[in-house]
């Protein structure tokens, strides 16, 4: 926990009192309009003392209350105090005297012990929150990788990493954010990989966010980003497991957080948002041969509108006779400019996929194709929007579609909508302009304090080997500078001979 959260549970005098009676009505008090709250009495046989436990319901588990604490406590043999392992079974007891210690205790599931004459009180875990079962990540899926995602319960997610990394050097910084309802975040790394500037300056962000409460990944990472009015993620948002201990390998932090399916990775590269898992579940060639599709997919998401607005507007003289011919009788008939014409189905198409997400999955996937199919084909017979706008269209969300990140595809479709404006009003010159401020943009963009366009810039060849490219995995011998590791090498990475 950091100290900010630890100053604002101290900061009451909050003592508790060594009375029951007093108890019970400062809980009433500060519970009231509380139904799932169950407050208890009863005699420690052991020692025969009056004691008070009290619950919420809807957070513990209710077996772990009955026969690891009611029973032990009122069963006459052994002896000792009611935090003595002999006489609770759960797994772990706190002596604690600040009320707001135990209030924050009792809101996240646990149950509270009160012994009448004490001026403390026992922390009981007992915590049973809801939570759902571990199914394959709904955002990352993957052909030959493990499938399994992580789930809204932080300390399940931690352990699925802990499967993948089980070495002792695997620490974890815990803090808590939130004055409301306070979120337990928790810093993974690699205590003789990872490089503890990182880990220092992720841990100094987190505790300077001063808010009610955080509900998700999103929001904590929009609060600690380097640049937070930039398109560009900053942060790899993931679903799976086995990307977050890949990343860890690399020198990287992984940050969880409590309630959310996703865990955060800083610090990250532009091409990190290219690479998927199952890049390393098939042969090299074919990996790198997906790696160099997906930038090209974001290249033509990106420009292609505003490519196909710049030459008919403005530079129709570089198409060929024939395709211009093409060209102007698909236009003849339609009654708007290029940029109206884009923006039309730009919009549509935005439209649809956002119908087809909120929408149930069977019924998503039918008004997304059948409403592209009819829309299409009625407003080309209509005479709204011409046949090489639709190809661009459709052609321009396929490449789209080929980005494994969904946080990178967001940004191209803001990206795009940019370009068309420039095009529409400078043709090709708007257009590089356009470039040449997106990748200026990206070239001084930091995360997490390290450069964005790493290893493009600062220039690492060592690094392409797994970064616009993958080589075979025998060949990757380091870890990549991006996050300037503690440890370059990694270890086995050498193939042996065929003879051995």
């Amino acid at each position: 926990m950091n100290d900010k959260s630890e100053n604002m549970i101290h900061d009451e005098t909050d003592h508790i009192s060594s009375d029951l009676f007093e108890i019970i009505s400062l809980i009433n008090s500060k519970f009231s309009d509380t139904p799932d709250l169950v407050i208890r009495k009863l005699t420690i046989k052991q020692t025969n003392e009056q004691a008070l436990i009290i619950y919420l319901e809807s957070l513990t588990e209710r077996s772990a209350i009955n026969h690891d604490v009611l029973r032990p406590l009122q069963q006459e043999s052994g002896s000792g105090h009611p935090g003595d392992d002999l006489i609770i079974n759960v797994g772990q007891i706190i002596a604690e005297k600040s009320f707001s210690r135990l209030e924050f205790c009792f809101l996240q599931g646990s149950s509270i012990l009160f012994v009448n004459g004490r001026d403390e009180a026992y922390i009981l875990d007992t915590r049973g929150l809801p939570q759902r079962a571990i199914q394959d990540s709904q955002l990352e899926s993957s052909l030959k990788g493990a499938h399994q995602g992580f789930v809204e319960t932080g300390g399940q997610n931690i352990a699925m990493i802990r499967r993948y990394i089980t070495d002792r050097e695997l620490k974890m910084k815990r803090m808590t954010v939130g004055r409301r309802g306070q979120t337990a975040v928790s810093i993974l790394y690699l205590a003789d990989v990872t490089n503890p500037d990182l880990i220092d300056a992720l841990e100094q962000r987190i505790s300077k966010v001063d808010v009610d409460v955080i509900l998700n990944a999103g929001e904590l990472s929009e609060l600690i980003e380097d640049d937070p009015f930039s398109l560009f993620p900053q942060f790899v948002s993931t679903e799976r497991p086995d990307t977050a201990a890949s990343q860890l390998m690399q020198g990287r932090c992984v940050v969880v957080v409590d309630r959310s399916p996703n865990v955060l990775i800083a610090p990250v590269t532009f091409l990190t948002f290219f690479q998927n898992i199952d890049d390393y579940s098939i042969r090299w060639p074919i990996a790198t041969f997906l790696r160099l599709l997906r930038l090209f997919a974001f290249f033509t998401a990106a420009f292609l509108p505003a490519f196909y607005i710049a030459v008919v507007s403005y530079h129709f003289e570089i198409i060929p006779m024939k395709l211009l011919m093409t060209l102007g009788e698909s236009r003849g008939q339609v009654p708007f400019p290029p940029f109206v014409e884009a923006i039309l189905m730009e919009i549509t198409l935005e439209m649809l996929r956002e119908a087809g997400i909120r929408l149930p999955a069977p019924i998503g996937q039918t008004v997304g194709i059948v409403g592209g199919i009819v829309i299409g084909q009625a407003v080309v017979q209509a005479g709204l929007i011409s046949n090489i706008m639709v190809i661009v269209v459709a052609f321009t969300a396929i490449s789209s579609f080929i980005l494994p990140n969904y946080d990178m595809v967001a940004a191209v479709r803001l990206i795009r909508f940019i370009l068309m404006g420039l095009a529409t009003a400078f043709g090709f010159v708007g257009l590089v302009v356009g470039l040449m401020i997106m990748i200026a943009h990206l070239l001084t963009l930091k995360s997490l304090g390290m450069p964005y366009g790493s290893p493009i810039t600062p220039m690492r060849l060592a690094d392409w080997k797994d970064a616009l490219v993958r080589v075979p995995i025998w060949l990757i011998k380091n870890r990549p500078t991006n996050s300037i590791p503690l440890q370059r090498k990694r270890r086995g990475s050498v193939r042996k001979e065929k003879n051995e």
